[in-house]
């Protein structure tokens, strides 16, 4: 380290920008999004700091108009992975040596690009690439990838200053190196700072990095890899690939190498993963760190002593905000007999005052899901809601893929707490609601609580703090963000740390230190001043 025990600023939450009617930086926005629409981007993988282009390419449209081309990026073959992942064990050996605080100010550095010279054009990547509305562009790309990098430092600082205890006679000192190796992130459409955040965090901590964005991310990725260079990360530190993904996986997990994956992403594909990393288990030279946050089918349960209002809210923003794309979305809720009703009305007014379209227009809630793909099994399953006798689409019900991907929210109610929406996750704006009689609120909370494979967010609400007890201790193990009278979405970086058990993953917290502690190994120095010259001990005498 350098000459001295330095601190660094604090981490503060960074403030969102309202984008309201005249705002400066409603304009900004507005006119960077124009800009980056009609101008196309070439994005090349990013290996030892150059770019490499392969010649083998594939187009890049917003999902709500998917016959434009905003640009092409280019696929590895397996030799650019293999580059990848020497280079990156190259620049270790200087990335880990470098001090601590430098590693810190880069970071640092990169979080005040993104708040400020680079604000608009990372919204609006965000906008054009995955759809969201500004304030889902700004609480994510902007944000939350600036709390992650000024939090990620801050609690670097606070596990390096734990230390172990020291006597006179011998100096204690635990030293948090890096895995010795190379860390694999594989990064989601869904949320551009964690696209960042994956690769970032663990190259904080020293380690060096192969990163594969999502396809579907790549557009807003570029942005985030532009921003790494400009604060100086080193080449060969953080290496952008992209391309056939079982083919870059199966590559860096033949490597003996391999010491870990920070992972976002489906369930299936993580548990894949997980297998391969088993099987190879003999070759590699440490026991990689297995990272990952997966799906989730997050559910809302009401007392009937819950607000009306406040309940049809949580549903609304909870189901719908980035048209249910969230890992933590609500899609499924628990109502009360007595409530639903009110419930219902609330719920359907504000899905009727709802406007879809492009997120270029402002005044627009709803926008297009992530691609063709997504779009199709969404409608299957609406087709098939409108089928079955236990279920009933209570509002919206239609899609319409001509121009974007759209999708409009659907409501789903059903009489049968285990029908299929109740319990698959969908990843769109489709939420399902099961009324429950009163008088089995308990009975309710089990069968919450066994439903889903998944564990990851869920809220209760409910103005009985008996019943709140009872809830939080019955539903224990079905989220790792537990929200008490609040929808299920929405954690912010430093107050809520993120992540979920059973099939959602390991529950490594990202947003804390707790993730942190995964990419390093520590080293326990034990230096003794006076060292004894006498094998024999007082009881030998």
């Amino acid at each position: 380290m350098g000459k001295g025990f330095f601190e660094v600023p604090v981490a503060v939450n960074e403030p969102i920008y309202s984008y309201a009617p005249g705002s400066p930086e409603r304009k900004e926005v507005s006119e960077t999004y124009k800009k980056m629409y009609g101008s196309t981007l070439e994005v090349p993988l990013f290996i030892n700091g150059e770019d490499v282009k392969t010649g083998d390419t594939a187009t890049m449209s917003p999902p709500h108009d998917h016959q434009h081309i905003l640009g092409t990026y280019h696929k590895a073959e397996k030799i650019h992975i293999e580059q990848a992942i020497a280079t990156a064990l190259a620049a270790r050996k200087k990335w880990a040596a470098t001090p601590w605080e430098q590693r810190a100010a880069i970071f640092l550095r990169a979080a005040e690009l993104i708040a400020g010279p680079y604000r608009a054009k990372i919204n609006a990547a965000t906008m054009l690439a995955q759809s969201k509305t500004i304030h889902q562009a700004e609480i994510d790309a902007a944000c939350e990838f600036i709390d992650f990098l000024r939090y990620n430092v801050q609690f670097m600082t606070e596990i390096y200053t734990e230390q172990p205890e020291s006597t006179s006679g011998a100096w204690n000192r635990l030293e948090y190196r890096p895995l010795e190796g190379f860390i694999y992130a594989i990064t989601p459409f869904n949320f551009t700072a964690i696209a960042g955040n994956l690769p970032a965090s663990a190259a904080l901590m020293g380690n060096v990095v192969v990163w594969k964005p999502s396809d579907s991310q790549v557009y807003s990725a570029k942005i985030i890899l532009d921003v790494f260079k400009e604060a100086g990360v080193p080449a060969g530190v953080i290496n952008m690939v992209m391309g056939n993904p079982v083919m870059i996986t199966d590559t860096v997990l033949a490597s003996p190498d391999f010491s870990g994956i920070h992972f976002t992403g489906s369930t299936h594909v993580f548990q894949d993963i997980w297998k391969k990393i088993g099987t190879n288990i003999h070759h590699y030279k440490t026991y990689p760190r297995i990272v990952g946050e997966t799906g989730g089918k997050d559910f809302i349960v009401a007392h009937p002593t819950s607000n009306p209002k406040q309940v049809a809210t949580a549903i609304i923003r909870g189901a719908f905000e980035f048209q249910g794309q969230k890992c933590s979305a609500a899609s499924r809720c628990y109502i009360p007999a007595s409530l639903w009703p009110t419930v219902e009305k609330y719920v359907k007014e504000d899905i009727a005052s709802f406007k879809i379209g492009s997120p270029e227009d402002f005044s627009n809630f709803i926008t297009a899901v992530i691609h063709e793909g997504s779009f199709d099994k969404l409608a299957r399953y609406i087709d098939q809601a409108k089928k079955d006798s236990s279920a009933k689409i209570i509002a919206g019900g239609h899609y319409d893929k001509s121009k974007g991907y759209f999708i409009e929210p659907t409501v789903i109610l059903t009489e049968d707490p285990k029908y299929t929406t109740m319990c698959t996750e969908l990843f769109g704006p489709v939420v399902t609601i099961y009324v429950y009689q009163d008088e089995k609120w308990e009975e309710t909370l089990h069968l919450v609580d066994t439903t889903s494979e998944y564990a990851l967010t869920g809220a209760v609400f409910s103005e009985d703090r008996y019943a709140l007890e009872q809830a939080v201790q019955i539903l224990e193990n079905a989220a790792g963000n537990f929200y008490i009278n609040d929808k299920p979405t929405g954690a912010v970086v430093g107050q809520q740390p993120f992540g979920g058990a059973r099939a959602s993953g390991t529950n490594d917290k990202a947003g804390s230190k707790l993730n942190l502690y995964r990419w390093v190994s520590p080293r326990m120095i034990k230096e003794t001043f006076v060292t004894p010259t006498d094998y024999r001990y007082p009881f030998l005498g």
